[in-house]
């Protein structure tokens, strides 16, 4: 199947008439007509019936669908990428991260990148690693902000700095916590340990001998302190996100000793390293220090 056979097959299959489909593409029925004529001269099958005045999918048609709908939508994929191209010129970045990171560590970045470069836009994503590595493979995303210190073929993995896991509770406590003095009767909130934080936290409690019965386990760090702050237990979870969403009568400790979370950007190795991206890096890394520091002096 051409590109063309793909638009059209797409197009009669969401409005199952081939008027209506002509009109979707902005073409002519006749063309349209020929178009899908053509499409299935060359597959060796016909991919529409007519049922009651509407064009329906027919068996083989239906196979076809998932792998049409995945193709159109690289297409559309490589649209919107040109139309960022030509109608941007000032520079354009499609930024995926954690969303611990896109809520606590990226709006303050992208503000002072806009301050600085009014012309410059960005698209925004939060996903979990695998989503982001992925998002990248398939160019859908410039570059990933991430707590994934995996490496993979063919992407870059750039260190912008750390956070650190601390211990939010809705009572109050003074100094560091040693994990070893988790209140036994506090329900435990933890990340799952497919999570970067969630493996740490993980390893420095087997590390040191201390069994943990988590009554709630969660794979964003987000949904953690909002089951902090509903009462449904203690949490340890980034500082970062600690940070955004601590709010009144919420009480953040630190660890002892600290597990450091080390925070990555990542990019495709063959692609240039633009001015803007290297600004965007610049920037990370001086607001990952400065996030730090703020924790370190509290």
């Amino acid at each position: 199947m051409r590109l063309r056979h793909i638009e059209i097959f797409e197009a009669i299959r969401r409005t199952g008439s081939l008027t209506e489909a002509a009109a979707a593409l902005h073409i002519s029925q006749p063309a349209a007509s020929k178009l899908l004529a053509h499409a299935e001269a060359q597959l060796g099958f016909k991919l529409f019936e007519r049922v009651k005045g509407r064009l329906v999918a027919t068996r083989e048609a239906e196979i076809l669908t998932p792998e049409v709908a995945r193709l159109n939508q690289d297409l559309n994929s490589v649209r919107r990428l040109a139309a960022s191209l030509r109608d941007r010129p000032h520079g354009h970045l499609r930024l995926g991260s954690a969303p611990a990171l896109g809520l606590g560590l990226l709006p303050g970045v992208v503000r002072a990148s806009r301050d600085a470069h009014p012309g410059v836009t960005f698209d925004l994503h939060t996903y979990h690693s695998a989503e982001l590595v992925q998002g990248l493979l398939t160019r859908e995303l410039d570059a990933i902000v991430t707590f994934d210190t995996n490496d993979y073929p063919g992407l870059t993995r750039t260190g912008l700095g750390q956070t650190e896991l601390v211990h939010l509770s809705l009572d109050p406590g003074s100094g560091p916590l040693r994990l070893a003095d988790l209140p036994p009767d506090h329900p435990l909130i933890v990340l799952d340990a497919r999570d970067a934080s969630g493996a740490l936290l993980q390893m420095a409690l087997d590390a040191q001998g201390v069994e943990v019965n988590p009554a709630i386990q969660v794979k964003t760090h987000y949904v953690a302190c909002a089951l902090v702050e509903a009462g449904c237990g203690d949490a340890i979870v980034d500082a970062i996100t600690a940070r955004a969403l601590l709010r009144p009568g919420m009480h953040l400790r630190r660890l002892e000793p600290a597990l450091r979370v080390p925070i990555s950007i990542m990019m495709r190795n063959q692609d240039p390293v633009s001015a803007l991206h290297r600004d965007l890096i610049e920037r990370l890394r001086t607001a990952c220090d400065a996030l730090l520091a703020r924790l370190t002096e509290a």
